[in-house]
C-alpha cells in the first residue's frame, strides 16, 4: 500500500510540474509574440520593409480589407513596397490582444483590436514557431462598421461589390 501511494504521489508532483511548466510556457510565449507583433506594426509604421517583412514565414498569407486582396508573402510585398519606399505605410496601434495556443505550443492564433487610420479594425493571425522563433503565417485585417451602420455601408459598397462577384 505504501508503495501504491508513493507511486500516487510521484504522478500527481509530475502532473503539477508539468502543468506549471505549461503555464510558463504559455505566459512566456505570449510576451514574445506580443512583443513581435508590436514590432511587425511598428516596422509598417516607420515604413521598414525589410523588418515588416521578416516576421512573415515565407508561405505567409495577407488578407486585406479589400475582397480583392489575398496574397501570398511575395505578392504581398510586391503590393506595399511602394508604400514602404514612399517611407509611410500604415500605423496600427493595438488596443487589445487575445493570444491561443495549440497544446504543443507550436502554433498559435491571435485577435486584436486595432486603431488605425481607418479608424478601428481588427487583425486575426496564425503565428507558427520555427528555429528562428515565432512567424506570421496568415494574417486578416477587417475593418469593422457598428451594427447600426450596417445598412448604410453594405448599400455603399453593393455596387462594387456586386461588380467584382460577377468576376468570380
Amino acid at each position: 500500500m505504501k508503495k501504491f501511494s508513493f507511486i500516487l504521489l510521484a504522478i500527481t508532483l509530475m502532473s503539477c510540474s508539468a502543468t506549471k511548466n505549461n503555464l510558463a510556457t504559455k505566459e512566456q510565449d505570449e510576451a514574445k509574440i506580443s512583443t513581435i507583433l508590436n514590432a511587425w506594426h511598428k516596422a509598417a509604421a516607420e515604413a521598414n520593409f525589410e523588418t515588416y517583412f521578416s516576421h512573415f514565414t515565407s508561405d505567409a498569407i495577407f488578407i486585406g480589407t479589400d475582397a480583392s486582396e489575398i496574397w501570398n508573402k511575395q505578392e504581398f510585398e510586391t503590393y506595399a513596397k511602394p508604400y514602404f519606399d514612399k517611407g509611410k505605410a500604415w500605423s496600427f496601434t493595438p488596443l487589445k490582444r487575445h493570444i491561443y495556443f495549440s497544446k504543443d505550443y507550436k502554433t498559435a492564433w491571435f485577435d486584436e483590436l486595432l486603431d488605425t487610420q481607418m479608424e478601428l479594425c481588427r487583425g486575426s493571425g496564425v503565428l507558427t514557431k520555427t528555429s528562428n522563433g515565432w512567424k506570421i503565417k496568415h494574417y486578416v485585417l477587417s475593418m469593422t462598421i457598428p451594427n447600426e451602420n450596417a445598412k448604410v455601408v453594405i448599400e455603399e459598397k453593393k455596387t462594387i461589390e456586386q461588380a467584382y462577384k460577377a468576376k468570380l
